[in-house]
């Protein structure tokens, strides 16, 4: 029996991973693909949104076809969640043509295609490659590591300096075990930006591993798929800052703040008071569904940093409750005052 070749999406928070996705089920060219999402949090954001994209056949396939982990990142979970998961799916491999895993922004991508080297899931499926999504606009207003000038003429002064954050390492870990770095959001940036984000990116990443520009997710599948690269195999050629350690933690400050609630929002409205908690508190990252009145489309909001989206993306179904969830996640963060804020 074949090996399902599956394809690791892992990048920072809010680069686009889950559009990404979203927009590789609707243009699938026929393949029947598995995904597995997981989220920092415990309300599921991400996998409702792909589940909407009502690609999948749930009624023919009695565990779903895209199978959230909701309890932490992969790298945390894989003994109590991945493994039963992905056995689950392997008794059904005759039925899928590629997989798909989602990581949390906050994961480590190597820990995971470590698990593919484990009995139960080697003999049936194969880390086809990993993609590491970059946020162009992102790297280039320094939200992930400073400003970029600064930064390199600091290093080449004086290599021996700290001055990584935790967040950094992930980033840097994210990039060496890429096969591909797919640059999202370009369009929000001028060329020379583009270019200088491209050129220092390059100087980061592994000899031959390619950049590509991409918005809002909109590439062929064909060059997201069949790299062939049996990642499990070879992640020796894949150092990370976290080798030489038995276990990791990921930054003990970094947490989630979850708002539920009957409350409805104007879009305009919610977004200025999602606006006025960034300004106030280290919020990375912000995406939920809410409420609008008079309205029978859910609205779909999703933030990094100070920069908001939103989109109605389907009804409210009847069987549904019409609440406002949302998700906030940042560095040593008040609930009290998010609470306070959105009631």
């Amino acid at each position: 029996m074949h090996k399902i070749p599956v394809t690791v999406i892992t990048g920072f928070l809010g680069a686009g991973k889950t559009t990404l996705i979203r927009n590789l089920l609707q243009n699938n060219q026929g393949r029947k693909i598995a995904v597995i999402v997981n989220e920092f949090g415990e309300i599921g954001i991400d996998g409702d949104l792909l589940k909407s994209c009502q690609v999948c056949d749930e009624d023919d396939n009695p565990i779903g076809n895209i199978v959230e982990l909701t309890n932490g990142c992969l790298c945390c979970t894989v003994q109590e969640e991945f493994l039963p998961t992905m056995q689950q799916l392997l008794q059904r491999r005759e039925q899928i043509d590629c997989m798909l895993i989602e990581t949390s922004g906050l994961a480590l991508p190597k820990p995971l295609v470590q698990a593919f080297r484990w009995p139960e899931i080697r003999t049936g499926a194969t880390v086809d490659g990993v993609i590491t999504v970059v946020d162009c606009e992102a790297v280039a207003a320094g939200t992930l590591v400073g400003n970029l000038d600064a930064l390199n003429a600091q290093r080449q002064e004086d290599p021996n300096l700290e001055h990584e954050t935790p967040i950094e390492e992930l980033f840097e870990d994210q990039l060496a075990c890429a096969d591909l770095v797919l640059l999202t959001k370009v369009d929000l940036v001028d060329f020379q930006t583009r270019q200088k984000v491209e050129s220092w990116l390059q100087q980061q990443l592994p000899p031959g591993v390619k950049i590509v520009a991409c918005e809002s997710g909109q590439i062929n599948p064909d060059v997201l798929l069949g790299f062939n690269a049996a990642v499990e195999d070879n992640l020796e050629s894949r150092p990370s800052h976290h080798d030489t350690e038995e276990e990791h933690d990921h930054d003990d400050d970094i947490n989630s703040v979850h708002f539920i609630g009957d409350n409805e929002f104007e879009p305009q409205a919610l977004i200025s008071k999602l606006q006025k908690l960034v300004q106030e508190q280290e919020i990375y990252r912000v995406k939920g569904f809410v409420s609008v009145p008079a309205k029978g489309m859910r609205l779909v909001v999703q933030g990094v940093g100070s920069r908001f989206d939103y989109f109605y993306d389907r009804p409210w179904l009847a069987t549904e409750i019409r609440q406002t969830r949302l998700v906030l996640i940042g560095r040593d963060l008040d609930e009290s005052q998010i609470q306070t804020v959105l009631q």
